[in-house]
């Protein structure tokens, strides 16, 4: 088994809860005590939209220590529709209907249909950005995005299946801690095999079992911070298996492969396939 540095961009998902983010707020400054010295760090935050907070710096840096301290946020608060009284916003009605029906709830249908504000969760962009960024790292480092999240996307300009096909050319893995409503199936480490398909909306499964990373779900402060641990140990020790293939590389189509280990009760994480480059050539 061989050990890595990592050259790891966190992504931390500022679109959760306001309780939800103050637990991951406690757990940030643990994030330097999952990491070696050789490793170094990049960060990122979003919202409605990615935001770089640092380039990559060592992992036992004053700046990261910095940086990470800013990038706690207050989270959002839970929609609650107003249905009656003067914040209701329809201030004039006529036998119980809005006289403009463009603010009217369910609009010119009338009715008790409520329009909720959508939530944005730029989750893919916010890892594509990360993304080219890594992207950079030398070779020798194992790349990875370490997103904390609850793993919603709603908004971004990225669709999931451009963004995977970027991480697999680039060899980058996608390990998470998941927090909030997806956390909410059990505490501690969750295979992704395992894991319920009623998630659908949490595509952090996908980004993790394409890319041969990770996932954790927590629930509390602790076992946030414990996780972190945890998913970078995991990231740094690997087994390394090589083989040849007669496909030419330069046709830049989608390999999918398949590790089996002959050991009863052993689970297997690796990718699901790749996109080979000049670099595979050896």
């Amino acid at each position: 088994m061989d050990a890595f540095p990592l050259s790891v961009a966190y992504v931390i998902d500022q679109s959760v809860t306001a309780d939800v983010m103050a637990q991951v707020n406690t757990s940030l400054g643990a994030i330097q005590g999952s990491l070696a010295p050789y490793d170094d760090v990049a960060v990122f935050t979003y919202n409605n939209g990615a935001k770089e907070l640092t380039g990559f710096t060592g992992a036992q840096s004053h700046r990261l220590e910095a940086v990470l301290a800013l990038s706690k946020a207050t989270g959002r608060e839970m929609s609650v529709p107003v249905t009656s009284g003067p914040l209701a916003g329809c201030p004039i009605t006529a036998n119980g209907d809005c006289i403009d029906p463009n603010i009217q709830p369910g609009r010119s249908a009338g009715g008790p249909f409520l329009q909720l504000p959508k939530e944005i969760h730029t989750l893919n962009d916010a890892i594509l950005r990360a993304a080219t960024e890594v992207a950079k790292r030398p070779q020798g480092r194992r790349r990875v995005i370490y997103v904390i999240s609850d793993g919603k996307e709603a908004g971004s300009k990225a669709t999931t299946k451009e963004v995977i096909k970027y991480l697999q050319t680039n060899k980058i893995a996608v390990y998470a801690t998941l927090v909030g409503d997806s956390a909410r199936w059990g505490t501690g480490y969750l295979s992704r095999f395992h894991l319920p398909f009623e998630m659908n909306n949490n595509v952090l499964i996908k980004y993790a079992a394409e890319t041969g990373g990770q996932l954790d779900a927590e629930r509390s402060s602790n076992g946030i911070e414990k996780s972190y641990q945890r998913l970078a140990d995991e990231a740094r020790n690997q087994y390394t298996i090589v083989y040849n293939s007669h496909q030419p590389f330069i046709d830049g189509k989608y390999r999918s492969i398949e590790v089996r280990v002959d050991r009863p009760n052993v689970e297997v994480t690796a990718k699901r396939g790749y996109f080979p480059t000049a670099q595979d050539v050896h």
